[in-house]
């Protein structure tokens, strides 16, 4: 199959990227993978290490960058987003209550969609909210599985416990009363990208009287049921 798309910068690049999937590599292993000359490769590598797509390990071999996982995420939730309007407004309709879908963006985290009462009182977590990641379920949700010590330095001032994070991971779910704000209860479940990472966390939330102060009992089927749908969505288009 010809890989050639007439542009032919682009196509080398595309050659050095392709090799660096496998690995780090040197600039010998590099030539060797790629077939191109050694002033070219080192150029392009060079030249992608400018725009962070390539960068160096602390052996000086090149390796994938930065940018890469930056674009990655990006279109990762921009699936997740295409995905998460029908997932939602169908909890909201199974469990009666607002539901939302939070994602992580460094100590805070952010509602990227939601899916609202119809009526009586509304429990209003609007689109582009910035929440704490200190309390709440969807913050349990959002930081049980992270790496040891940024769970480590997200445990530090929080409202929950390193226990209660492992319960969290035991179970596949999270539940708060009135932990953000008094009177609201919730229940979070993880969405986890291809590589099974949590990439963010659906949630239903509403007044401790609806929901109780038991909310995971009534909700938390529907709530890892819809955590599962998008999950897969993630997976079929490839995360």
């Amino acid at each position: 199959m010809d890989n050639s798309s007439g542009v032919g910068v682009l196509d080398k690049a595309a050659l050095v990227l392709s090799a660096l999937e496998s690995g780090p590599a040197t600039l010998a292993s590099l030539v060797g993978a790629t077939g191109l000359a050694r002033p070219t490769a080192h150029r392009l590598a060079v030249a992608l290490e400018h725009h962070r797509m390539v960068a160096r390990d602390m052996q000086g071999r090149f390796i994938l960058g930065p940018r890469l996982s930056e674009l990655a995420a990006a279109a990762g939730e921009d699936r997740l987003l295409a995905t998460a309007g029908p997932v939602l407004t169908h909890l909201r309709d199974v469990t009666g209550e607002s539901a939302q879908l939070y994602r992580r963006q460094g100590d805070t985290r952010i509602c990227v969609a939601a899916a609202e009462r119809l009526s009586g009182l509304r429990d209003t977590v609007p689109v582009g909210s910035t929440l704490t990641m200190k309390a709440g379920s969807s913050a349990q949700i959002l930081l049980a599985w992270e790496e040891p010590e940024r769970l480590h330095r997200g445990l530090q001032g929080a409202r929950f416990t390193a226990t209660a994070l492992s319960g969290v991971r035991r179970r596949g779910w999270a539940q708060s009363i009135g932990e953000r704000e008094p009177g609201v209860a919730s229940v979070s479940a993880p969405v986890r990208g291809p590589s099974n990472r949590v990439v963010a966390a659906v949630s239903v939330s509403g007044p401790i009287e609806r929901l109780t102060r038991h909310p995971g009992r009534m909700h938390a089927q529907a709530i890892i049921d819809a955590a599962a749908r998008l999950s897969e969505a993630l997976r079929r288009n490839g995360g």
